[in-house]
């Protein structure tokens, strides 16, 4: 047994070898081990088990390792080779060597420094790491390492300098796994946290100890600031990933966002104000928190996500973390003094962006755009059409995409302009096939009642149009010329299916006889049946009502026009064309006013028939051709035949006079080289005159009495009269 105030192995190096061999075996017996074991097979001793690391702990605590009889002797002795004994204490790397392999006892750790002090016991400062007595036991570390460092030079080198070496390196390791647990705690502690004091003090030590290195110095400058603020980054990845992820994206998010601005409280009331102003940790947090939220999004990005994740993903990085990250009132003002930059790289948010165009140019044509099939043929008219032709998701990829950032906006915009001008494109081909065979499907409110349900499709994708263009993408201007071309060729579609029984023919046929100047009947059905008509045209939405309304106009007009230049009625003199003249003059008040009450945009035709009247009214030359001259500048589609068959409507015989009033017309469509009208400015350009009526050089009056003095028969004789 051993001695209570003394060396029991002090009697001779001989007996203290053979006893330690003994207390070797003790190890693995009661209180020492965890049991009593069987004898070992074959005799090996206990080589085949692998010894507890306290067991090592107890056994080396027991043997006083600095004291030494004989220094010769043990120098004779050859030392077997060896792990540190950190190594076998902590058991972190290589196997444990077995009772029989068991290197010698940590007295020969000091045979090359005979004389030394002794150096710090690596188990005890093991202990005081793992009790968490930091600054403690990083003081003595640095004592160690400057021992090591000074053993290290010498000519012949030890091996016990080189296992204190790996012993400082391994302490530094467990020292670190234990200040950066610490850093990892704060936070989570919502309160002030002591222990973080001894962390801050064993930064400033090493701080110190790396300036009293020199430079070369074998493990130094350790820099221990750099590895704490990469610790904090860690600790708050960490943090971040252990938020429970949600089934859905945005409940993720959201739960992200108060994580941080949670954790980022807590530094700000609890943790930065332990730290050293220079050291400013709330930054070091807040960019440690901003990178480990910029991996979760980042990890998020590379996921498969539909198209409201996307959106929701980008919106939630451009609006709503600087909104109620940035912008929260306690954390937000310190954080955007950090100037922290964006969350996700520019490369990877037009990623994003590119993913989701894409995507919805994939889901764009839906059926659920196209006119509602009736079966298998046909379309079917819809009481709101705006509601199920109008690409309602379009509008709301629009609404939502500038949001996000212009730059988007504008991509989206485009990428939705060529989609919409596909669809147009197709929507103008069934729209003439459907008028192709427009019985073959029958509604039942008949074929004007579905043309203007498809014409009233045409404004709101007019407007939507509009709106992609004005999005200021440089390649726009071609997709919206070709949109609204479409919709104009389904507008022109839709009209001509209506209008051709607005103008009832028969009833025109009527006018400029001589009945028509003492009846009204014709013109007053005329009147009936255009304010019938329009009355069906009033579900028509105000754009193409309008359209409908002032083609309806142009119409009438060219019907009640071509009559007069067919010239089915001549004057014979100054009475009849002024009764003419009155007439022409009502009835132009009449249609003016008509069209004005059905709001026709077309105002420029009420003076179509005004300027013919003056034309009967005059009777001085020079006030006839500057008749024509106003007639010719407001319809430049006038021609020398329509004012010559006015002139014969006139009774205008005298052939110098005529041609003086024809030349202002040739001279003016000589002087001016326009191009065609458009076609809504057109009038006289559609209206033909059949004949020209020629004036005989003479009077009709002389005529008529030459031929009563050629055909006067003579007088028979009376009875009685002589020869």
């Amino acid at each position: 047994e051993e001695e209570e105030d003394g060396d029991p192995f002090a009697a001779n190096p001989e007996s203290r070898y053979r006893r330690r061999a003994t207390l070797e075996r003790l190890v693995g017996l009661a209180p020492f081990g965890r049991a009593r074991r069987p004898p070992p097979k074959d005799g090996d001793g206990d080589s085949g088990r692998a010894r507890r690391r306290s067991e090592d702990f107890g056994l080396l605590r027991r043997l006083p390792g600095r004291r030494k009889a004989s220094v010769e002797a043990l120098a004779e002795r050859p030392v077997p080779k060896r792990s540190s004994l950190l190594r076998l204490a902590l058991g972190t790397r290589g196997r444990r060597g077995s009772a029989g392999e068991r290197p010698p006892t940590v007295e020969s750790e000091g045979v090359a420094a005979m004389g030394a002090p002794p150096l710090p016991p690596v188990l005890e400062i093991l202990e005081l790491i793992q009790r968490r007595e930091l600054v403690a036991a990083d003081e003595q570390i640095i004592v160690l390492e400057a021992e090591c460092v000074a053993l290290s030079p010498s000519p012949s080198p030890v091996p016990a300098a080189g296992r204190q070496a790996r012993d400082v390196a391994l302490l530094y390791e467990a020292l670190l796994a234990q200040l950066w647990a610490v850093v990892g705690e704060a936070v989570p502690a919502g309160r002030p946290y002591p222990p973080l004091r001894s962390v801050i003090r064993v930064l400033e030590q090493e701080e110190a100890a790396d300036r009293r290195h020199p430079p070369g110095t074998p493990g130094r400058p350790r820099a221990l600031r750099r590895r704490w603020q990469e610790a904090v980054g860690r600790a708050a990845g960490e943090r971040l990933a252990q938020v429970a992820p949600p089934a859905r994206l945005g409940a993720r998010l959201a739960a992200l966002a108060a994580r941080l601005v949670g954790d980022l409280g807590a530094v700000r009331c609890h943790v930065a104000p332990a730290y050293p102003s220079e050291y400013g940790a709330f930054g070091v947090y807040a960019r440690g928190y901003h990178r480990a939220l910029a991996q979760q999004l980042g990890a998020l990005a590379q996921r498969p996500l539909a198209v409201p994740d996307l959106y929701l993903l980008l919106d939630w990085h451009s609006n709503t973390y600087p909104r109620e990250v940035l912008g929260h009132p306690e954390v937000g003002a310190l954080l955007q003094a950090q100037a922290l930059g964006p969350l996700l790289p520019p490369e990877t948010q037009r990623s994003l962006e590119s993913s989701c165009i894409a995507a919805v140019k994939v889901r764009a044509p839906m059926p659920g755009w196209w006119p509602c099939p009736q079966g298998t043929v046909g379309w079917r008219p819809c009481p709101h059409p705006q509601r199920c032709l109008c690409p309602q998701l379009l509008r709301a990829h629009v609404d939502r995409a500038p949001q996000i950032t212009p730059e988007f906006g504008m991509e989206m915009a485009h990428s939705l302009l060529g989609v919409l001008v596909t669809f147009l494109h197709s929507f103008q081909r069934k729209v003439e096939r459907f008028l192709e065979a427009p019985g073959e499907a029958t509604p039942p409110d008949g074929a004007t009642g579905r043309a203007i349900a498809l014409v009233n499709c045409c404004p709101p994708f007019r407007t939507f149009v509009e709106r992609l263009a004005q999005f200021g993408h440089p390649e726009s201007e071609e997709p919206r010329r070709q949109a609204h071309a479409a919709l104009d060729k389904v507008t022109r579609l839709c009209n001509h299916l209506p209008t051709p029984a607005a103008p009832p023919q028969p009833y025109f046929n009527k006018l400029m006889k001589r009945k028509w100047l003492t009846s009204s009947d014709a013109f007053d059905a005329i009147v009936m049946h255009i304010t019938s008509f329009t009355q069906k045209l009033r579900p028509l939405r105000p754009e193409p009502y309008q359209v409908l309304v002032s083609e309806v106009h142009r119409r009438v007009l060219i019907e009640y026009v071509r009559p007069l230049l067919q010239v089915r009625l001549v004057c014979t003199s100054a009475k009849m064309r002024a009764r003419v003249a009155a007439r022409l003059g009502d009835e132009a008040r009449q249609l003016r006013e008509l069209f004005s009450r059905l709001d026709s945009t077309s105002p420029w035709l009420d003076s179509v028939v005004p300027r013919l009247r003056e034309l009967l009214v005059l009777e001085d030359t020079a006030a006839l051709q500057m008749e024509v001259g106003v007639l010719v500048r407001d319809f430049p589609d006038v021609r020398r035949k329509h004012v010559a068959a006015v002139l014969d409507v006139r009774g205008l015989r005298g052939q110098a006079a005529r041609q003086e009033i024809l030349g202002v017309v040739q001279d003016l469509e000589q002087s001016e080289a326009e191009p065609g009208l458009p076609r809504q400015r057109a009038f006289f350009s559609e209206l033909a005159v059949t004949r020209e009526v020629r004036c005989l050089p003479f009077h009709l009056p002389r005529l008529a009495r030459l031929s009563r003095l050629r055909l006067r028969r003579p007088h028979p004789q009376r009875p009685g009269q002589v020869r």
